[in-house]
Order: C-alpha cells, then structure tokens, then sequence
C-alpha cells in the first residue's frame, strides 16, 4: 500500500491529517489503545512541523504551504512519512515542548523526560532528515509482530534440529569441519562485536541516567517514596537471585565443556580478593584504562560520580545532559545493529553447542531457567507481601486486576515499550491518581528491574559454578554491587540482558564466550524479565498512591 496526499499546512487541518491517518490504522491489526497513542504521535510530529515552518497562519492572499502526507507498507507493516518546507531543526525537543501536559508535582525537565519516554515507546523507529529546504519526519506506526523474537525462537529451534541431525548421522569429521570452521567464527564474531561495545554501552546508559535523576528533591515526596522502594525491591531481588542459585544449584561442568577446545582448559581459580582491596581497586589512576581493560567496577564509579557531577555545575548541565544522552544513543544505535543479528549467532552458537555436548547441555540450560522462574515467583510473592504489609491494603484485587495485563507485557519483553500499557492499568484498572503513576511507571522502567536482577545473579552464579570457579565472600559483595548498579543503569533495549550479564561474567573471571550458552534462551528469558519489572513498578506504584491518598478505593476493590 502507497498513500500520498497534501494538506494545508496550518493549525486548521491538523486534525484533517490525524483522521485521514487514522481511517488507515483500523484496517490494520492493531489494537484500538495502539492506534490511539499512534495517532498522539502524529499530531505532535505535525504539530512541530507546522510551527517551526511558521504556517500556522494563512490568508486568502498568501499561496499556503503544503504538507505531504505519504503512508507506506502493509496492515502489518505501516510506516507514515510527513514533508514540509522549513529550517532544518531539532525534532526532539519540538516534540517535548509540544506534547500534552502531564499535571503533575515535578518540574518540567522531569515532565519532558517522561513525555519523551512515552512518546518515543509508541513512536518505535522515528526518523528525521532535512534535505533541499524540506524537513521529513518518517516513523513506524504498525510494526511486524515480535518479528525479531519469532526469528530468534525460530533460529534456536532450527540449530536443535541441525545440531541433533548431523549429531547423529553426519561423520564425526564433517561435524568437526563445520564447527571449527563456519560455527565456532560465526559465534566469535558476534561475541566479540558485544565485547567491543559492552563498556561504552554500561557507562553512557550510566551516567544519562544519573543526570537524568541526581537532583531527587525536585521528584518531590511522592518521587523519593517511589524511588525508596524501587531500591527496596532491587536488593530484594539480588538477594532473591542469589539465594534461588544456592538453594538449587543449577549448572553442571559440561556446559562448560562444550565451548572449550580441550575440557582440561576449564579453569578452577577462586577470585579471593579481600574487601579492602576491592574497595581501593574501585578508584581508576586515570579515565581511560577502566576502558582499556574493560575493569566495569571502575567503569561504574566513573559513571556514577560523573553523572552526579554534571548535574550540579549550574549553566553548562544541560550542555553535558545533551551530550552524554547523545553519546549513550549512538551506542544504543549500534547494538542495536549487533543484537540484529543475533538469530544467526543464536543458530550457530546452539548448533554448536548440540554438535559440542548433545541434549545433556539442553538440560543444564532448563535446569538454569528453571531456577530463574523460580525466583521470579518468589519475588511476586514478595511484591504481594509489601502490599499488605506496607501498603496496609489486600493484595488479591491488584493481582487479579494485573493478571491479564501481565500477559500483554509477556508478549511485549519490553519494560519501556510497556509503558502505555502499565499506565492504563494504573489509571482505568486500579484507581491509581495520574499525579503517582505519570511518575512511576516510566521512572520504573528505567530504574526498577527487578527481574533482571535476578536473572543477572542466577545466570552469573550459574555459569561461574558451571566453569568450576568458586566465588569468595568479597567476589560475591562485589557481584551483588555490581548487579544494583546495572539494574539502575541497564539500557532498555532487546539484548540488555546479554550485554549485563557478560560485564558480570569478566567481573568473576569467566570466559565471556559463556554468554553463547545462554543466548539462544536469552529471548524466553527477556519475555519473564520483562513481566517481573513491570509487575513490581505497578505494584509499587499502588503502595505509594495508597499511602499519598491518591488510590481510588473503591475502584481498586470493584471486581
């Protein structure tokens, strides 16, 4: 489908345009909350669009402008593309200072944040160019259906396959050939492309969100209730985490086996390092060696006292924001163009791994996901128990009123694209006063990962036991630190986990090729994470609006 057609550029006809796009979104599968909040996103690109070009006015004796219209693709594949004469400018900050208000107690850089999160969750790919005097906006506003996480379940199900195919009837010699040479560089590739991008990534997502967040008594009360109990829940779930690994003790000797050239290879050093030393060590001699030797404890201190410091030297705060925000999304660009690609690294890497060491591995992977899921029940369990305790308010109308939401977001494996979603919630479903969770909810979706933290922690541990390296009293502190630190900080993108949890992994010494064993699960894993982050944020968000008199009792009660 190709659709072109003008309009007059002026504050007249902007609502012309909405609902000439509008008619073209219900004839696509696409939810009717979607098609809304889609078309929010085009008012306000077409709204900046207009103003900047100075049109917003026209006269019978003036020749108006013309803003084209152009829709492209398919009912399961739209993209819009707006065109009109003007300057060339910044289209984010015209969408911050042209998107609807939200009312709430903060100040309006925070309102700004939160308005750029929400918009940039349903805008998905939104694109800008200035060329010959004309400025185009292009964004995606129906997007193939989890396209990229069908083709990663599809690759990890095809390498099983293969793997158990030419495992059994292919010469042990072709099999060997074909991991050596094609399956093996294949996957050390992709490893290597995480590698590179994994230290600028950690401290850029860093230090944006510091800045972003370091002056906490303009959040006002509700803001440091929230961000109280986002912490709360964070080492809740480290400790969670942590203690599932131990309790079950998931992982055996022949994962590790499997990626190692020669079995004896596997290294049984113990990281016993003193607490002292731990904490000295923290402190780099000098800015560019946590770089150099990707040290991510040092890499973490910069961030955070370089976040804190650029948000108190006055005049130029805003410039370095810019800046760092700038920087952290041109690495975000470019994982995004690595984790692209992770189907066929998911393909090679589990091939490899059946060729390596057969269905027992498979098991010793169900064996890991099966610990983190159990964690993940413990921590809604938890998050239950705060409800009644804290909150003083029965947990059963929240659990029930959230259970269809949760399916959604499973579905979603996005904390940030499930944003609108957890608002609606919020507000329609539970009774929860928009000034709360207008401030939570995408505040959690930056800070509140819960379920990441327990990934993080049973997957290190786990391939840490799995590799035979045993974890002292301080590597295990200083893994616990670290994994706080990365949940605040984690980028909100597909791939996060992987990228977190290789820091983690050079932390404690194992080889960062364990990260392949994990890889072709990483998708299911994503999917659960996402559910417990958000499943917190909400529930959190209902303490909070209860204890501020903002929770509409009796809609949160009502069945």
């Amino acid at each position: 489908m190709r659709i072109r057609r003008t309009f007059f550029a002026d504050s007249e006809h902007v609502g012309e345009i909405v609902r000439f796009v509008g008619e073209r979104l219900e004839r696509c599968d696409m939810k009717n909350r979607d098609r809304v909040m889609a078309e929010l996103t085009v008012e306000e690109a077409v709204g900046s669009l207009i103003a900047h070009s100075g049109a917003s006015g026209r006269s019978d004796a003036d020749t108006p402008e013309k803003l084209r219209v152009e829709l492209k693709g398919s009912r399961r594949n739209l993209t819009v593309e707006l065109a009109l004469k003007g300057e060339e400018y910044a289209l984010a900050d015209e969408i911050a200072s042209t998107a609807v208000s939200v009312d709430d107690d903060t100040g309006p850089e925070t309102q700004a944040a939160i308005r750029n999160i929400i918009l940039n969750s349903v805008a998905g790919g939104l694109k800008y160019r200035h060329r010959n005097g004309v400025n185009y906006i292009r964004m995606l506003l129906v997007k193939p259906v989890r396209a990229h996480l069908i083709w990663t379940i599809g690759a990890l199900l095809l390498g099983a396959v293969c793997g158990v195919l030419c495992a059994s009837f292919a010469p042990e010699s072709v099999n060997t050939a074909l991991n050596t040479y094609f399956l093996v560089p294949v996957k050390t590739m992709f490893m290597n492309a995480l590698k590179m991008i994994v230290a600028p990534v950690v401290f850029f997502s860093i230090v944006s969100c510091i800045v972003g967040f370091s002056d906490l008594s303009s959040l006002g009360r509700i803001g440091g209730k929230i961000i109280g109990l986002y912490l709360l829940t964070t080492v809740i779930a480290v400790g969670v985490g942590v203690g599932a690994f131990y309790l079950l003790k998931p992982g055996h000797t022949l994962l590790a086996a499997g990626l190692m050239q020669d079995a004896s290879s596997i290294t049984t050093q113990t990281i016993d390092v003193s607490v002292k030393d731990m904490i000295v060590n923290i402190i780099p001699t000098n800015l560019v060696d946590p770089f150099q030797k990707s040290n991510m404890m040092q890499l973490i201190f910069l961030a955070v006292l370089l976040g804190v410091g650029a948000g108190l030297i006055g005049k130029y705060s805003k410039v370095l924001k810019d800046l760092f925000q700038a920087l952290n999304d041109l690495f975000l660009k470019v994982t995004g163009f690595i984790i692209h690609l992770m189907p066929i690294a998911v393909f090679c890497s589990v091939m490899s791994l059946m060729l390596s060491t057969g269905v027992g591995s498979v098991l010793s992977l169900l064996e890991m996901l099966g610990t983190f899921v159990f964690g993940l029940l413990i921590m809604a369990v938890v998050y239950s128990l705060m409800i009644l305790l804290i909150g003083r308010m029965n947990p059963l109308p929240f659990v029930r009123k959230y259970a269809p939401y949760m399916l959604q977001v499973f579905s979603m494996s996005s904390s940030n694209a499930a944003i609108p979603l957890n608002m609606e919630a919020c507000g329609k479903t539970l009774g929860i006063h928009e000034n709360v969770y207008s401030l939570s909810i995408p505040l959690g979706a930056t800070v509140n990962m819960d379920g990441s933290c327990v990934y993080m922690a049973v997957f290190a541990l786990t391939l840490a036991h799995a590799y035979g390296i045993p974890i002292s009293g301080a590597a295990l502190v200083s893994l616990i630190i670290t994994i706080i630190v990365l949940s605040v900080g984690a980028p909100g993108i597909p791939g996060a986990g992987l990228i977190c949890l290789s820091v983690l992994l050079a932390q404690i010494n194992v080889p960062i090729e364990a990260v392949g064993l994990v890889m072709g699960i990483d998708a299911l894993c994503a999917m659960f994470r996402a559910t417990s982050n958000c499943y917190g944020d909400v529930a959190m968000t209902v303490i909070v609006a209860g204890s501020e008199r903002k929770l509409d009792v009796g809609v949160y009660r009502a069945k």
